[in-house]
């Protein structure tokens, strides 16, 4: 499944998460470290709801960016 991941800006680095997986976050210092660490971190809570026997929600939310001028 592809799920939409929001990164942000932070004071030492990156952070990101999945809207549609609540609590699953990474942070990292840079956007690529960040990437991957977020990328382990949906495999991981994934395995974790499959393996408490939790459906595994259908990605829902959609990202775009807008141009306000």
């Amino acid at each position: 499944m592809r799920y939409a991941v929001l990164f942000e800006k932070t004071g030492t680095g990156f952070s990101a998460h999945v809207p549609d997986l609540p609590g699953c976050a990474a942070a990292g210092s840079t956007l690529e470290e960040t990437t991957e660490l977020i990328r382990g971190a949906i495999l991981m809570h994934l395995a974790g709801m499959a393996e408490d026997g939790e459906e595994i929600p259908v990605p829902k939310t959609i990202a775009e960016y807008i141009v306000a001028a």
